[in-house]
């Protein structure tokens, strides 16, 4: 950030009066500029023992495999944000079952939200999407997923339903990690 949005006037980064963390500090106007991590809200949706996936036709990762999902809007809960999310990139109708994989990722400021969800009908492939498609768990292209979060909600789930039992899952995604997964690349 180089200006206040504001006034216009140039900001600086420094940390505020009474505060521990750095921020843009505009002294023109005295207002402070905080950044808080962006929600990623999505959908694991199944049907039968399929599962639906997207290959992304978009940057990060163009072409790679992922569940739906995407930013969350001003003015929409997680629930809007993820079956909203899932139209967009699959234009599939979801009912949603409650959230299954909460992972943080702080290097990014980015938390991401998988809801467990039933695919109620017909799909195709959104604006997005390159395509989308149906995937028994030995179809799931695991070379080819987009991101680690992706990886872990999918494990997450194959592990679960052999007990049909699909408790909420958090954990995080380490600079580590995403160098495993993704390579010095």
């Amino acid at each position: 950030m180089n200006f206040c949005s504001q006034c216009g006037e140039k900001v600086r980064f420094a940390v505020p009066e009474g505060d521990d963390r750095l921020r843009y500090l505009c002294d023109a106007c005295g207002t402070i500029h905080y950044q808080n991590p962006r929600i990623v809200a999505g959908t694991l949706p199944v049907i039968g023992d399929k599962i639906l996936l997207c290959k992304r036709a978009i940057s990060p990762r163009k072409g790679y495999w992922t569940l739906p999902a995407g930013y969350m809007e001003n003015a929409e809960t997680t629930q809007q944000a993820a079956a909203r999310e899932t139209w967009e990139e699959a234009f599939a109708e979801v009912k949603l079952e409650g959230l299954y994989t909460l992972i943080d990722l702080p290097h990014i400021n980015q938390v991401y939200m998988i809801f467990r969800a039933e695919l109620l009908g017909g799909f195709s492939a959104g604006p997005e999407s390159l395509e989308v498609a149906l995937f028994e768990e030995h179809e799931i292209p695991w070379d080819e997923l987009a991101f680690p979060t992706i990886e872990r909600t999918l494990q997450h789930f194959y592990e679960d339903r052999k007990s049909a039992h699909y408790p909420l899952h958090t954990s995080s995604i380490t600079p580590d990690d995403r160098e495993r997964y993704f390579g010095s690349a």
